[in-house]
């Protein structure tokens, strides 16, 4: 299974990565929102479209609020499941990541155990792997 990490530090990503490897996923990387959708362009070409896209929402030239937006008016990646990575906790912020198409939502600091609780509630996490 494959996932599209996508978040301007490269230290999240490194760590995001890491867990999802644990977990079975192979993983790609992307700095900003629209480097993830150039990444999807390719991906989708190759015809290993992400069955998950952990995006940060705050990124220089295009945020993940954005993302999540553009992810979903393109019919054809309808099916990635996109949970939102960030610091952002406001009740508001979450309604908003929600409202635009995110499935999930999960707040920095988190642990590897948290992540693979909501990839587990999402049916991404086949049985026998993991803790």
């Amino acid at each position: 299974m494959h996932a599209l990490v996508v978040d301007d530090s490269r230290a999240m990503r490194r760590i995001v990565s890491g867990i999802l490897s644990t977990l079975a996923f192979e993983t790609v990387e992307a700095d900003n929102g629209a480097s993830a959708l150039t990444e999807l362009e390719r991906l989708t070409a190759a015809g290993t479209v992400p069955a998950l896209a952990c995006i940060d929402w705050n990124m220089p030239v295009m945020d993940g609020l954005e993302l999540v937006s553009a992810v979903r008016a393109e019919r054809r990646w309808r099916d990635i499941t996109l949970m939102m990575v960030t610091t952002e906790s406001e009740h508001g912020q979450i309604v908003r990541a929600l409202a635009a198409g995110a499935h999930e939502y999960l707040i920095k600091p988190f642990t590897a155990d948290a992540m693979e609780d909501k990839l587990r509630y999402l049916g991404l996490v086949p049985a026998g792997v993991g803790a």
